[in-house]
């Protein structure tokens, strides 16, 4: 294996690791689906012909409301600070209260969003005090979040940049390690 391709590997691990450090520490962990669909793939370059070439891409994949999670969404009527470069946005036609009907229609807790307030074990009272069941706290969240938006959490993004300045330094020593090898090679 190639001294790039070893430091590479490492700054994967890197950001796979502290990604999911970040959402354990975040309390983003309730059910574990996006912390083990974290998952990382190098691929050497290929030129046009289809041969290897110099070089290695990684990518990382993860569940699809993982971005929404990292970048946060722009409510309709307002939004975080923090998810202010997020490429996404709820319009008023979003229907994330069909969303909580859809998920809960076979069941009796509810939705997506009242089986997360099941997990956190949170409660909201009506007018008069009462508790109002899971499946109405996942109708008021959904609403919530519509309105509000997803506050940004970067655990994902801040990793993959620290994880450049930690080992952008080391790609480059290893690129030219692996270089001089092969011309040293062809000079025996």
């Amino acid at each position: 294996m190639s001294r790039l391709k070893k430091s590479i590997e490492t700054y994967s691990k890197y950001v796979k690791q502290q990604s999911r450090s970040n959402l354990s520490k975040k309390g983003m962990n309730a059910t574990k689906s996006l912390y083990n669909s974290i998952k990382y793939n190098i691929k050497q370059n290929r030129g046009n012909s289809g041969r290897f070439e110099t070089g290695f891409n990684v990518g990382f994949s993860m569940d699809k409301y993982g971005e929404f999670q990292d970048k946060g969404v722009h409510g309709v009527n307002s939004s975080y600070i923090k998810s202010k470069n997020s490429k996404f946005k709820y319009k008023s036609s979003s229907n994330l209260i069909g969303l909580e009907a859809a998920t809960g229609e076979n069941d009796n807790i509810g939705g997506i969003f009242a089986k997360f307030a099941k997990r956190k074990g949170l409660r909201f009272r009506d007018k008069k005090g009462k508790y109002i069941t899971y499946k109405s706290t996942g109708f008021v969240i959904a609403q919530s979040i519509k309105k509000k938006g997803l506050e940004a959490t970067s655990f994902f993004s801040k990793p993959l940049q620290d994880g450049i300045n930690k080992y952008g330094e080391d790609f480059a020593i290893a690129h030219l390690e692996d270089a001089l090898d092969i011309i040293f090679k062809k000079t025996k």
